[in-house]
Protein backbone atom coordinates (compact mmCIF):
# COMPACT_ATOMS: atom_id res chain seq x y z
CA UNK A 1 0.00 0.00 0.00
CA UNK A 2 1.86 3.19 -1.10
CA UNK A 3 2.26 6.21 1.51
CA UNK A 4 -0.11 9.09 2.03
CA UNK A 5 0.94 12.28 0.83
CA UNK A 6 1.35 14.86 3.34
CA UNK A 7 0.97 18.63 2.42
CA UNK A 8 3.39 20.58 3.75
CA UNK A 9 1.03 23.34 4.65
CA UNK A 10 -1.76 21.43 6.34
CA UNK A 11 -5.70 23.02 5.66
CA UNK A 12 -5.75 24.51 9.00
CA UNK A 13 -2.78 26.37 8.59
CA UNK A 14 -1.50 29.52 7.07
CA UNK A 15 2.16 30.31 5.49
CA UNK A 16 2.38 32.94 8.31
CA UNK A 17 1.55 32.29 11.95
CA UNK A 18 2.11 34.44 14.94
CA UNK A 19 3.58 32.30 17.55
CA UNK A 20 3.25 33.94 20.89
CA UNK A 21 5.15 33.01 24.27
CA UNK A 22 3.07 34.03 27.13
CA UNK A 23 3.80 34.39 31.28
CA UNK A 24 0.50 32.23 31.74
CA UNK A 25 -0.42 30.96 28.50
CA UNK A 26 -3.13 28.82 29.88
CA UNK A 27 -4.92 32.67 30.98
CA UNK A 28 -3.50 34.14 27.82
CA UNK A 29 -5.74 30.94 25.96
CA UNK A 30 -8.87 32.45 28.19
CA UNK A 31 -8.26 36.14 27.51
CA UNK A 32 -8.37 35.54 23.57
CA UNK A 33 -11.58 33.63 23.89
CA UNK A 34 -13.33 36.35 25.28
CA UNK A 35 -11.36 38.88 23.88
CA UNK A 36 -11.31 37.44 19.93
CA UNK A 37 -13.75 34.75 19.89
CA UNK A 38 -10.67 32.38 19.38
CA UNK A 39 -11.24 28.78 18.67
CA UNK A 40 -8.81 26.34 21.07
CA UNK A 41 -7.88 23.13 18.73
CA UNK A 42 -5.11 21.69 20.43
CA UNK A 43 -3.10 22.30 23.68
CA UNK A 44 0.05 20.26 25.07
CA UNK A 45 1.04 20.41 28.90
CA UNK A 46 4.34 19.23 29.69
CA UNK A 47 6.13 18.48 32.89
CA UNK A 48 4.71 20.73 35.68
CA UNK A 49 1.32 21.73 33.53
CA UNK A 50 3.68 24.33 32.07
CA UNK A 51 2.14 24.65 28.22
CA UNK A 52 4.55 23.49 25.68
CA UNK A 53 2.33 24.44 22.37
CA UNK A 54 -1.15 25.66 22.21
CA UNK A 55 -2.90 26.23 19.13
CA UNK A 56 -5.96 28.55 18.48
CA UNK A 57 -8.05 29.84 15.48
CA UNK A 58 -8.89 33.53 15.24
CA UNK A 59 -11.51 34.30 12.11
CA UNK A 60 -9.77 32.32 9.72
CA UNK A 61 -5.91 32.16 11.20
CA UNK A 62 -3.89 30.33 13.39
CA UNK A 63 -2.42 31.67 16.67
CA UNK A 64 0.22 29.32 18.68
CA UNK A 65 1.14 29.65 21.80
CA UNK A 66 3.52 28.55 24.63
CA UNK A 67 4.33 29.21 28.44
CA UNK A 68 7.35 31.07 29.08
CA UNK A 69 10.18 28.83 29.55
CA UNK A 70 13.73 30.27 30.07
CA UNK A 71 15.66 27.71 30.08
CA UNK A 72 14.84 27.37 26.59
CA UNK A 73 15.10 31.16 25.84
CA UNK A 74 11.13 31.98 25.80
CA UNK A 75 10.20 34.82 27.29
CA UNK A 76 6.96 36.88 27.18
CA UNK A 77 7.23 40.94 26.45
CA UNK A 78 6.31 41.67 30.17
CA UNK A 79 9.56 39.65 30.73
CA UNK A 80 11.45 41.63 28.24
CA UNK A 81 9.81 45.02 29.16
CA UNK A 82 7.81 45.12 25.84
CA UNK A 83 8.13 44.01 22.47
CA UNK A 84 8.24 45.55 18.86
CA UNK A 85 5.74 43.48 17.37
CA UNK A 86 2.18 44.21 16.83
CA UNK A 87 -0.57 41.68 15.60
CA UNK A 88 -2.70 43.01 13.14
CA UNK A 89 -6.60 41.43 13.50
CA UNK A 90 -8.63 42.55 10.58
CA UNK A 91 -12.39 42.30 11.26
CA UNK A 92 -16.09 42.55 10.32
CA UNK A 93 -16.87 45.28 13.23
CA UNK A 94 -14.01 46.80 14.83
CA UNK A 95 -15.72 49.03 17.24
CA UNK A 96 -17.28 45.76 18.56
CA UNK A 97 -14.34 43.70 18.86
CA UNK A 98 -12.33 46.29 20.51
CA UNK A 99 -14.99 46.86 22.97
CA UNK A 100 -15.42 42.94 23.63
CA UNK A 101 -11.07 43.03 24.22
CA UNK A 102 -11.03 46.42 26.45
CA UNK A 103 -14.29 44.27 28.50
CA UNK A 104 -11.94 41.19 28.86
CA UNK A 105 -9.09 42.63 30.03
CA UNK A 106 -7.31 44.60 27.41
CA UNK A 107 -5.80 48.11 27.60
CA UNK A 108 -6.62 50.47 25.44
CA UNK A 109 -3.22 51.49 23.25
CA UNK A 110 -4.79 54.03 20.55
CA UNK A 111 -8.56 54.48 20.21
CA UNK A 112 -10.46 53.43 17.35
CA UNK A 113 -9.98 56.07 14.64
CA UNK A 114 -11.11 56.39 11.11
CA UNK A 115 -7.52 56.33 9.28
CA UNK A 116 -6.30 57.63 6.36
CA UNK A 117 -5.86 54.85 4.52
CA UNK A 118 -9.06 53.65 4.31
CA UNK A 119 -9.14 51.47 7.60
CA UNK A 120 -11.40 52.17 11.16
CA UNK A 121 -8.63 50.89 13.12
CA UNK A 122 -7.41 51.25 17.02
CA UNK A 123 -4.59 49.42 19.30
CA UNK A 124 -4.87 47.32 22.37
CA UNK A 125 -2.16 45.47 24.77
CA UNK A 126 -3.68 42.50 25.64
CA UNK A 127 -2.88 41.44 30.01
CA UNK A 128 0.20 39.18 28.53
CA UNK A 129 2.02 42.28 26.83
CA UNK A 130 1.30 41.72 23.10
CA UNK A 131 0.01 44.69 21.05
CA UNK A 132 -2.60 44.24 19.00
CA UNK A 133 -4.04 46.55 16.13
CA UNK A 134 -7.89 46.22 15.08
CA UNK A 135 -9.36 46.93 11.90
CA UNK A 136 -11.95 47.32 9.64
CA UNK A 137 -11.91 48.52 5.96
CA UNK A 138 -13.90 50.95 5.09
CA UNK A 139 -12.61 52.43 1.21
CA UNK A 140 -10.52 51.56 -1.01
CA UNK A 141 -7.96 54.24 -2.17
CA UNK A 142 -5.60 54.37 -4.18
CA UNK A 143 -1.69 54.88 -3.57
CA UNK A 144 -1.85 58.45 -4.04
CA UNK A 145 -5.38 58.71 -2.03
CA UNK A 146 -3.55 57.45 0.76
CA UNK A 147 0.07 59.16 0.04
CA UNK A 148 -1.97 62.87 -0.02
CA UNK A 149 -4.07 61.94 3.03
CA UNK A 150 -1.07 60.34 5.31
CA UNK A 151 0.46 64.21 4.16
CA UNK A 152 -2.55 65.83 6.60
CA UNK A 153 -3.06 63.09 8.88
CA UNK A 154 -3.05 64.05 12.65
CA UNK A 155 -1.04 61.41 14.53
CA UNK A 156 -2.88 59.74 16.84
CA UNK A 157 -1.07 61.25 20.30
CA UNK A 158 -2.12 64.81 19.09
CA UNK A 159 -6.06 64.20 18.25
CA UNK A 160 -8.92 65.05 20.61
CA UNK A 161 -10.42 61.74 22.08
CA UNK A 162 -13.06 63.86 24.21
CA UNK A 163 -16.42 64.04 22.02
Amino acid sequence: MPAQQVKAIPDHMNSLTPHLVCAGAADAIEFYKKAFNAEELSRLAGAGGKLMHAGLRIGNSMLMLTDEMPAWGAFGPKSLKGSPVTIHLQVEDVDATFKQAVAAGAKVAMPVTDMFWGDRYGQVEDPFGHKWSVATHLRDLSPEEIRAAMMTATPPSQQCTDK
